[in-house]
């Protein structure tokens, strides 16, 4: 009976939606991923990680969701606006990456 190999379950609870944000308000992108190791996660805009560890406007809350403190965004300048996944990884599993959404900012 030993020999099965049990199979472990690694899935997103919550995935990030689509969400119209202000500029200079705060939003939240929710994403959080079940798994037993916990998964680490990280988050992707248009492709590439974001670094947020010195990031100072950007921080991954203890679920995983990703909240942006103050949405920056100006006529040539729009840091925020763009398409996010969240990515968990258990590193003896491996990867899940989320569904795509989409962060516009709200014209004044």
């Amino acid at each position: 009976e030993s020999l099965v190999r049990t199979f472990t379950p690694f899935y997103f609870l919550v995935e990030p939606l689509d969400v119209l944000a202000v500029r200079g308000a705060a939003v939240i992108m929710n994403c959080s991923a079940q798994c037993e190791p916990p998964p680490r996660i990280e988050w992707r805009k248009d492709g590439s990680f974001l670094n947020l560890v010195s990031d100072d406007r950007r921080q991954l809350l203890p679920d995983g969701s990703l909240l942006i403190n103050s949405v920056v965004h100006s006529k040539h300048h729009k840091p925020d606006e763009g398409y996010y996944q969240c990515v968990a990884t258990v590193d003896s599993l491996g990867t899940i990456v989320s569904r795509t959404a989409k962060l516009t900012v709200a014209g004044k």
